[in-house]
């Protein structure tokens, strides 16, 4: 790690932090206020691979996850009105995710660097976004897993309710989760400006 990719670092850190904290809030029926700094993790990511190389970003990838690992803990001993803030199966799908779906992001992006300038952050971000969001709802709320932590009731997560209110007859988590990766589709349009800018910046002061 060099001082010039510190503010990364930090940016990453302080994503997972504030996510972290803003999940325990609820937007609406279907999301929480993380949900919308979340995937900030992603932008993050692309733009110190595309200004610095992979091996830069994922240097911020595992800070980033070794500060998810410490605010999940720091959730798992806090006592809420349900109980832990954070249980254990929510702890091992939201770290395996983070790590998976950022690592990924990271090959995708590398091997489609020399295209258009939008396309690698795109197709990278997608990709890692849909993996993140099945990785993350599976582990912590499927009914299949339970044997990950069988003291931890998700009976809640599995309750068969219409997709999104509307749609086919589903488990509860599968609303959560799809909503999740429709925020996340979303922003990852919406981050390919702040990318374009923050890269030409970053570019622009070391020529």
């Amino acid at each position: 790690m060099t001082r010039i990719h510190l503010p990364g670092i930090l940016a990453m850190a302080a994503v997972v932090v504030v996510s972290n904290i803003l999940v325990q809030h609820l937007l609406g029926q279907w999301l929480t206020w993380g949900a919308l700094t979340y995937p900030i993790a992603f932008l993050v990511t692309d733009v110190m691979n595309r200004v610095y190389g992979p091996g830069p970003a994922r240097q911020v990838i595992v800070a980033g996850f070794v500060v998810g690992v410490i605010c999940s803990f720091v959730g798992t001993q806090i006592v809420g009105e349900f109980g832990p803030l954070v249980t254990v199966r929510i702890a091992i799908g939201s770290g395996l995710a983070f790590l998976c779906a950022q690592l990924i992001d990271v090959a995708i992006f590398d091997r489609l660097r020399e295209g258009t300038w939008w396309r690698a952050p795109l197709v990278s971000t997608l990709v890692g976004s849909t993996l993140d969001t099945v990785l993350f709802f599976t582990i912590a709320f499927s009914a299949s897993l339970s044997w990950i932590e069988p003291a931890n009731d998700v009976s809640w997560a599995n309750e068969v309710l219409p997709l999104l209110g509307v749609g086919p007859m589903v488990p509860l988590w599968a609303s959560l989760a799809v909503a999740d990766w429709m925020v996340k589709l979303s922003l990852a349009l919406l981050a390919l400006i702040p990318f374009r800018m923050i890269v030409r910046r970053l570019t622009a002061r070391s020529a």
